[in-house]
């Protein structure tokens, strides 16, 4: 790798003596494996898998890095391959939220940070996972629905959308766009389009989105902000532009000494820089703020619709029976199962009002638990219900499949059940581990798995985590 000169000149400044060791540390070593467990699933990783320390007890490192794309269990959302820098959000989540909140991940593809969030955030907590890219939100969203929750939304919008739910957050996480520094170790185009003028860019962008999403915040609410880059204008520059623009309160996260994270390498708020050359991952900075003043009884409240002319979804005229489908999902979360003409979808009791006017003012591309679609008289259960935390996977027969059948069904190919398996929608499991379904016909099993998710590649797996070395963690 060749960094740029001004790159290292400019690092030189900031680093002093330290320069030298983090510039081998970007050329010349391997980058690390890390993965992170769906904790909601029970997941298991290898054996010898070291535990990411400032993950919240539920990330890891891997010996050697397997091909994930062939292991079933990464698509049933048992697990997210996550650098391990990024999980620094658990730990800054466990010490400052301890009751549910409404969050929004505003720059959120491809999900790790957001899947992070619902896994420490308290129970209870909605989460909202937006992406303003439109390819980038399917991918998100595809990662979200793997991860189960049912407190989950995933929206295609602006920040300026959203900055007009006024109030409305508690905690805003912004993983904002920049100039991907910290991306230079795994990606060569990062390197080729660096220069001082995208810095500026970069930072003048982050600036109008934060500018965009304040409102949205409630008073007194959290602002977490963080990038991949190095450099101090995307980085503790912004902080200080929050703290003169909008007298935001840094705060401090406690962290232990051996973990390697750095201070702030200019001005005087409280942040933290993971470094290549002094933890054990790759480039991250990341502060929280709070915003000035204290809640009132404006905060947390949808927005009532405002142009009469703009009309709801028509509701049918003859909701269908749907009473039978609460039985399909697991009486542990309050569920409201709410139908229209072409679907069902159990919504968390305490939001679906706000869920719906998030569907009225919103794009949304997923939202809470999309149960079944309406065909006729059928009602074909949805892949995200497969692989909800909330499936009540006792009241359907699940059918426990090799790797070999299970990369098959993965790929979308004909899968053949034993001839004891009952006919209608079954559920195909590897390791326990639910991937979706098929229609068991008994000559034949259609494969319902999603055409655009299915495995592209028809080679044979070459690694993955062996099922005899797994373990919890």
């Amino acid at each position: 790798m060749n960094l740029p000169q001004s790159f290292v000149e400019r690092m030189q400044q900031l680093l002093g003596s330290d320069c030298e060791a983090f510039v081998q540390a970007l050329v010349g070593e391997e980058q690390p494996v890390s993965v992170r467990v769906n904790s909601a699933k029970g997941s298991i990783v290898p054996a010898d898998a070291q535990v990411v320390p400032w993950s919240g007890g539920v990330g890891c490192y891997l010996a050697v890095r397997p091909t994930f794309t062939f292991d079933p269990l990464f698509h049933a959302g048992a697990y997210y391959v996550q650098e391990a820098a990024s999980m620094f959000l658990g730990n800054v989540i466990r010490q400052y939220v301890d009751s549910p909140v409404r969050y929004l991940d505003l720059c959120a593809a491809p999900g790790g940070k957001s899947t992070h969030a619902l896994s420490m955030l308290p129970q209870g907590s909605l989460v909202v996972s937006n992406e303003i890219v439109r390819q980038r939100s399917q991918i998100l969203a595809e990662n979200m629905i793997k991860w189960g929750s049912p407190y989950s939304v995933v929206t295609n919008n602006s920040p300026a959308d959203w900055g007009r739910w006024n109030h409305y957050f508690d905690v805003v996480a912004a993983d904002v766009p920049c100039s991907g520094e910290g991306m230079f170790r795994k990606d060569e185009q990062a390197v080729s389009e660096w220069s001082p003028a995208n810095v500026a860019h970069c930072a003048a962008r982050q600036r109008d989105i934060i500018d965009n999403i304040w409102s949205a915040l409630r008073p007194g609410g959290l602002l977490i902000y963080s990038t991949c880059t190095f450099n101090t204008d995307e980085n503790e520059d912004m902080i200080q532009y929050l703290v003169d623009e909008y007298d935001a309160e840094p705060l401090s996260v406690e962290v232990e000494a051996q973990w390697g994270i750095l201070g702030a390498l200019s001005g005087g708020c409280p942040v933290y820089r993971f470094m290549p050359h002094s933890t054990r991952g790759e480039g991250l900075f990341m502060a929280l703020v709070r915003k000035p003043g204290e809640p009132d009884g404006s905060c947390n409240k949808a927005p009532q619709q405002r142009d009469k002319k703009k009309k709801n979804v028509q509701q049918p005229k003859k909701q269908p029976a749907v009473g039978s489908l609460q039985e399909w999902i697991s009486p542990s979360v309050p569920m409201r199962v709410v139908a229209d003409e072409i679907s069902v979808t159990a919504y968390p009791e305490e939001y679906v009002a706000d869920i719906q006017a998030m569907q009225r003012d919103f794009n949304v591309l997923h939202a809470a638990l999309p149960m079944a679609t309406l065909k006729g008289r059928d009602m074909i259960p949805t892949h995200a219900l497969a692989l909800s935390t909330q499936l009540n996977s006792t009241h359907f027969d699940i059918a426990e499949v090799s790797l070999e059948t299970a990369l098959a069904y993965l790929r979308r190919e004909v899968v053949t059940l034993p001839a004891d398996v009952s006919q209608g929608y079954v559920l195909i499991a590897y390791q326990g581990y639910v991937l979706g379904w098929v229609k068991n016909l008994g000559s034949r099993a259609n494969n319902l798995y999603p055409q655009e998710w299915r495995i592209r590649s028809s080679h044979n797996p070459e690694t993955i985590v062996p099922a005899g070395v797994r373990r919890k963690i």
